[in-house]
């Protein structure tokens, strides 16, 4: 009997599984489009009562509400969007970022944006909004990295 180690995959790991996934895609622009709306699409739904602009992105051209958890020496996201292709980007984010420990988050090189070619795919626009996405999950790792080193 095979017993599976419990350790959540490390950030490399997952940024090596999504550029596989997007591989298949090539240069295919209306494909990738379409499969990181449909990424988006499997994001659990946002409680409601986080859909406020105290958890909206600054920056960023469509809403985006994101809240973070700190469990144990981990990081959890939940995130939300009105857009389905910003949907899929901060799910894309939240699969790398959810469940890492800070340190990692905000030490995080996040390569796996320029491997599956995100500049081609998404505008100046929305390449704002996902820097401001990236940023504000480092400033919450950042700050329960604060808080657990005043305990």
């Amino acid at each position: 009997m095979e017993i599976k180690d419990k350790r959540p995959a490390s950030l490399e790991d997952i940024q090596n599984e999504i550029i596989d996934e997007f591989s298949i895609f090539g240069d295919d622009r209306e494909s990738t489009i379409f499969y990181i709306m449909e990424l988006g699409q499997k994001l659990p739904p946002l409680d409601e009562q986080y859909k406020t602009d105290q958890y909206i992105i600054k920056g960023c051209q469509s809403k985006v509400w994101l809240t973070a958890r700190l469990e144990g020496d981990r990081v959890y996201f939940d995130a939300d969007s009105n857009t389905e292709i910003t949907k899929g980007l901060i799910s894309l984010l939240i699969r790398v970022l959810s469940g890492q420990k800070a340190d990692d988050i905000i030490n995080a090189d996040l390569y796996f944006l320029e491997k599956i070619g995100m500049s081609n795919i998404i505008g100046a626009q929305r390449s704002n909004g996902l820097a401001a996405m990236i940023k504000q999950m480092k400033l919450y790792a950042l700050a329960f990295k604060s808080k657990m080193n005043n305990e």
